[in-house]
């Protein structure tokens, strides 16, 4: 696997590989692998002839009271990952590479950036959009892969990357979970035996939603309050948002629909989970 860590060099590997006709994939993360990342990993390789994964720990989407600092990194053991699943090259910037003194342009994706997570996150996405372009920038791939875990932020890149003609194909891929339903997460590392076992009802209650909906409810409000009755059955579980949305704008919907996503977010302990489904 090749290990690359200044921009000028991936500048030139990827120049290169252009102009040989070679199909790139990028898969931006922030370490810390799973199953989740791994299994996107293997579908880029079947629809790219390059895959480049980026770790990134980007200290520009986390507030001054969140988790930057405490977020799980495992850089050799990300790298052992990468290696089993035959990844092709990791890029492997520095912050200051990323983000030198001087920094000041920023990237706003106006009226989904603020609702939902973005309302307790209030700097997130434009941090995750601000260092998404870069390696859009940086790296030129073809094609750009995430999971739908990450809803708001697949909408919000999508968003981004059709309005300032990035030419790259965003891909979403489906959540993986844990045998228990719960999404795969870098953060699933803080839970404690007892929160891990509480989390799982996220995942129960965004299922009751859809089993309703596919019984013929359409009422988001009766979702919506059957999904929190759920919730509040684990005391270690506290729902931050439950939203039924337009799966483009994110606008919340009155009544579900074929596409209608159901998104939430909770605290678990003091960890903070995500998750969604799409009807």
């Amino acid at each position: 696997m090749n290990t690359i860590q200044d921009i000028s060099e991936m500048n030139s590997y990827v120049i290169e590989l252009r102009r040989e006709g070679v199909t790139i994939g990028l898969i931006p993360t922030m370490g810390a692998l799973h199953e989740g990342h791994l299994s996107l990993m293997e579908y880029a390789k079947r629809e790219t002839d390059i895959v480049i994964v980026s770790i990134f720990v980007n200290p520009t989407q986390f507030g001054p009271k969140e988790d930057f600092t405490e977020y799980p990194r495992d850089v050799e053991g990300d790298k052992k990952k990468l290696e089993t699943v035959g990844i092709d090259t990791l890029f492997l910037p520095s912050a200051s590479a990323i983000f030198p003194d001087g920094f000041r342009t920023f990237v706003e994706v106006e009226g989904i950036s603020h609702i939902m997570c973005g309302e307790t996150r209030p700097i997130h996405f434009r941090g995750v959009a601000t260092v998404v372009l870069k390696l859009f920038n940086i790296v030129r791939p073809h094609k750009a892969f995430f999971g739908q875990k990450d809803f708001q932020q697949t909408v919000v890149l999508r968003r981004m990357s059709d309005d300032l003609n990035t030419g790259v194909d965003v891909v979403v891929l489906p959540t993986v979970r844990e045998e228990d339903g719960l999404a795969m997460s870098s953060r699933n590392k803080y839970l404690n035996q007892d929160e891990r076992k509480a989390a799982a009802v996220l995942y129960r209650s965004l299922r009751k939603a859809a089993e309703m909906f596919e019984g013929g409810e359409r009422s988001a409000d009766i979702l919506k309050k059957e999904m929190h009755a759920m919730i509040a059955g684990e005391s270690l579980v506290i729902p931050e948002y439950i939203v039924i949305a337009d799966p483009e704008t994110l606008q919340e919907e009155q009544e579900a629909g074929e596409g209608t996503v159901i998104a939430l977010a909770a605290r678990t302990g003091k960890t903070r989970l995500i998750d969604n489904i799409i009807l």
